[in-house]
């Protein structure tokens, strides 16, 4: 059974940081793209970074460039989004997805596609 499983999410001061986890099971990591993609209130999903499936290549949106840090290990199946900097415009829900097609394709992805979606972990930024 294809499970992810987003953690480290919380409340947290502007200007702090969090890291979050995705751990995947039921599929072969290493074959994926990994990425994050966010929700807030009222307002529609959005790209947030992607990873290729070696680790080699990663993409941002501009939003974040600078601030967050996508990696992956394949020893643990896991993905991470290292958030530093945090600002109450970064509060949403944030999902791990998990897609055969590029990196670079997940960056302009809509966010209604993707193989294979985590159910959330919320990231609430006070100021």
């Amino acid at each position: 059974q294809v499970q992810l499983v987003e953690s480290g999410g919380g409340l947290v001061q502007a200007g702090g940081s969090l890291k979050l986890s995705c751990a995947a099971t039921g599929f072969t990591f290493g074959g994926y793209s990994m990425g994050w993609f966010r929700q807030g209130l009222g307002k529609e999903r959005e790209f947030v970074a992607a990873i290729s499936w070696i680790g080699r290549t990663t993409y941002y949106a501009d939003s974040v460039k600078g601030r967050f840090t996508i990696s992956r290990d394949s020893a643990k199946n896991t993905a991470y989004l290292q958030m530093n900097n945090l600002s109450p415009e970064d509060t949403a829900v944030y999902f791990c997805v998990a897609d055969l097609r590029t990196a670079q394709s997940m960056s302009v992805m809509s966010p209604s596609a993707g193989d294979h979606w985590g159910q959330g972990t919320q990231v609430t930024v006070s100021s």
